[in-house]
């Protein structure tokens, strides 16, 4: 497995000969982190007066480890050999083939730690998917007051929820459970049905992401083509839908008729059965999504995932780069609200409406870390900032989504066009000649095309890994599953577009186990165990628990 085959070493300080001792580390989270192994002399040591001889003792400790090892395959942690056989801290050694040998530096210091800025900003990006495209939509869905509070209040309810995820490891007496993930926890307090229904809910969470990236997708690599064929044969306008303002200030009403609206004829430097075949072999749902099938399902077949986690950076680009666009487009278009209560206006801006669980629904995937953020803060190279550096994270990913949110709601669109005329994805306002809006949906398709066999890559792991105990059984169970993936996918996009919808419903569906449910009960039963439950936390947490069964069905009655 290309797990099992990447390097436990770590040269920290150069490799060539002469430059001394080579400071060898381990990766903390590697679960065989304590484990000897055979390496080459050269990569021990480099300076001969330094070579230590491995004891015979010593010797007969690494082939007992080395023998727990083969009695199954590498990813298989049933036969990982035990504590009592590994040695003490003080005693583990690297050996070569020679005898010779290197005393290994403490597993928990040194290498992949981070620091707290590092781990804030990692969650933020985490939490900073496509949610933020569907934020204006949502706040028109449940009013301008409304979605303010709603946020807000969504905000310190995950934040809540997810502290208790970090902090329901350490409710567990006389268990070592620093290599624990929440379906761990889950498993212990729930069994087999803990352990499967995380699985189920997480698979949800992914499985709905995968979705509405295909959906995404499909959507910016049509306007993008959309774009470039336009400016290629002259066409200096290319909607045909009602709007307001010109050029780049131009904001559309797309798929609706507004009375009053503008509309703008356009006009050709080619055929017009050019245009009609351009249009037949590039359509957003029926031709777009299956072009992507050629790219992206040989991608997800790739066993390693580290090429393209080499580009997650390139989420925190696009999310500044939406930051500046939206700033930029608020400054120029101003902003249109009415809020008389006293007569009627045609434009009048709700500030409550009954569909605020819509914006619930996008919420609840919006600030969903949960199924990760142990792992995240594991690598905090100060664990006692754990709980300050999550709140820092989850303030700064609510202040983001009300400045985006907030700022095209009340820019987008203008008088004669009705605030209705919000999408569920707000770059859908801009058309598809706005070069700023061109190259924000470029930004987010390149991102996108990276991070994508990302989340098939962790769905693999936790589907097959869970099912047949091999994270990579063989490239027949992985193209099935793919192809599955991409089919639901493909099919989402041809007759279900609709990312907002497909954002609240996934996202209350896996929200309701780890972010309501499950946090919760552990919690309670943590509390009951030790004889330290109240009326009060009971009835919180069950109010949370309440609130969440709610959150979904609300989603279905919309």
């Amino acid at each position: 497995m290309d797990e099992d085959a990447k390097p436990l070493l770590i040269p920290v300080g150069g490799d060539e000969v002469g430059a001394g001792v080579l400071n060898i580390q381990f990766d903390p989270e590697d679960f065989k982190c304590k484990r000897p192994f055979h390496i080459e002399p050269r990569n021990i040591v480099s300076d001969p007066d330094n070579l230590q001889r491995a004891t015979n003792e010593a010797s007969a400790m690494n082939k007992r480890i080395h023998y727990y090892s083969r009695l199954t395959s590498p990813s298989d942690r049933a036969l990982v050999a035990p504590d009592h056989v590994l040695p003490a801290q003080e005693e583990i050694y690297v050996y070569s083939p020679l005898g010779m040998a290197f005393k290994v530096q403490d597993c928990a210091e040194g290498y992949g730690k981070n620091s707290s800025l590092v781990t804030i900003f990692m969650m933020w990006n985490t939490m900073m998917g496509t949610s933020i495209l569907s934020i204006p939509w949502g706040i028109k869905q449940a009013g301008f007051t409304t979605g303010i509070c709603i946020i807000l209040l969504m905000g310190l309810l995950s934040l809540y929820c997810c502290y208790r995820v970090v902090k329901s490891r350490t409710m567990i007496p006389s268990t070592d459970t620093s290599t624990w993930e929440f379906p761990d926890v889950c498993k212990y307090y729930f069994g087999s049905f803990g352990q499967w229904s995380s699985l189920a809910f997480s698979m949800v969470s992914l499985i709905g992401a995968m979705m509405v990236y295909w959906v995404l997708m499909s959507n910016f690599l049509f306007n993008t083509g959309k774009f470039i064929y336009n400016s290629v044969h002259d066409i200096n306008v290319t909607d045909v839908v009602p709007g307001t303002g010109n050029g780049s200030d131009r904001v559309i009403c797309p798929g609706k008729e507004v009375p009053g609206g503008n509309k703008t004829l356009m006009s050709f430097s080619t055929s017009d059965g050019d245009f009609e075949e351009f249009e037949r072999w590039w359509n957003k749902s029926n031709t777009v999504p299956l072009y992507l099938i050629a790219i992206l399902l040989p991608l997800l077949n790739f066993k390693s995932p580290s090429f393209f986690a080499k580009f997650n950076m390139l989420g925190t680009v696009s999310v500044i780069y939406l930051i500046i666009l939206v700033t930029l487009k608020t400054a120029r278009l101003g902003f249109h609200l009415e809020f008389n209560w006293v007569k009627e206006d045609p434009y009048f801006v709700p500030e409550f409406r009954t569909l605020f669980p819509q914006l619930t629904g996008v919420l609840t995937l919006a600030f969903f870390v949960h199924n990760c953020v142990i792992t995240m803060l594991k690598n905090n190279k100060n664990q006692e900032n754990n709980v300050r550096d999550l709140s820092i994270a989850y303030f700064l990913v609510g202040f983001t989504y009300l400045y985006v949110g907030v700022l095209i709601f009340a820019a987008v669109p203008s008088p004669p066009l009705r605030k209705e005329c919000v999408e569920q994805n707000f770059l859908d306002n801009f058309p598809s000649n706005d070069i700023m809006a061109c190259l924000a949906r470029i930004f987010m398709l390149f991102q996108m095309v990276t991070v994508y066999p990302l989340l098939g890559y962790l769905a693999r792991v936790q589907f097959l890994g869970q099912v047949f105990g091999n994270v990579y059984p063989s490239i027949f169970h992985v193209l099935i599953l793919n192809i599955a993936v991409v089919g639901l996918g493909v099919a989402m996009a041809k007759f279900y577009p609709n990312i907002g919808g497909i954002i609240r419903y996934s996202g209350a569906t896996c929200g309701l186990a780890f972010v309501f449910v499950y946090p919760s009960l552990v919690y309670i039963i943590a509390l009951h165990r030790e004889g330290r439950l109240t009326w009060l936390a009971l009835a919180v947490h069950v109010f949370i628990i309440l609130l969440g069964v709610a959150n979904l069905i609300a989603q279905f009655l919309m």
